[in-house]
């Protein structure tokens, strides 16, 4: 009985394996639709995030009071608030405004306001370790606050910033699994598919895991060699 019991056990886990196999090249074209999407919405968000990011940080630090203190509510406000919360508060609540937009386009959205708040605290944290002689410098010799802010200020907070900044794109490759739960059918999402088809949750998430820590490392390399290029020679300073 002991032996055709084990037979009758690696019989079905053969079985399991196959249907798993079958299933996830049956639905390998849905999935790749998924990891593309997924990459496009971590990149887009990375970019239009870091764009916004600028903006807000310039407000931060516009010698218009009003200007700043808004700003930094803004920072205050968007880091204090989860994603999802945000996510699901745009979803649920835009439609009942009138404004009806496409779950991908929500998602853009929110993410961009949510990273675009942790950029400008990132590019603010530099920013505080700038020579005030020099901007004082700067401005003795009749440079305006936009050249200086262009000329001066943005360069070096972006440089300094670098790590900060190429660690919130792995974070936005990884929070972008959230966005099934308003409709968006990413890499993620068609992963769930998977494993609701045949129950193999385990090898369906085990493979979902192995796919997102390649393309975290491929971006971690990629920062590694920006990290490089753009690092200050030795005794520059």
């Amino acid at each position: 009985m002991n032996s055709l019991g084990a037979v009758l056990h690696e019989a079905l886990q053969a079985s399991l394996g196959a249907s798993f196999t079958a299933d996830l090249i049956e639905q390998g074209p849905l999935i790749l639709d998924g990891l593309a999407k997924t990459l496009w919405l971590a990149a887009g968000v990375s970019l239009t995030g870091l764009l916004w990011g600028v903006l807000v940080f310039r407000a931060s630090t516009s010698s218009h009071g009003a200007l700043r203190r808004l700003a930094k509510a803004y920072i205050s406000f968007f880091i204090g608030m989860p994603l999802l919360v945000l996510l699901f508060l745009m979803y649920y609540g835009l439609p009942q405004w009138g404004v009806r937009v496409s779950p991908f386009m929500v998602a853009w959205v929110g993410f961009t306001l949510n990273v675009g708040a942790y950029n400008a605290a990132y590019l603010t944290t530099a920013y505080s370790g700038l020579s005030r002689d020099e901007l004082d410098a700067a401005a003795a010799q009749g440079f305006s606050e936009g050249e200086i802010f262009q000329l001066i200020v943005l360069p070096q907070v972006l440089r300094q910033s670098v790590p900060a900044l190429t660690n919130q794109v792995i974070l936005n490759l990884k929070d972008s699994s959230i966005v099934f739960l308003i409709q968006v059918t990413e890499f993620f999402g068609r992963m769930q598919e998977l494993a609701a088809t045949n129950f193999q949750f385990l090898k369906t998430y085990l493979l979902a895991a192995a796919v997102y820590l390649v393309l975290v490392s491929i971006i971690v390399l990629a920062a590694r060699w920006l990290e490089r290029r753009v690092a200050l020679p030795t005794g520059a300073l």
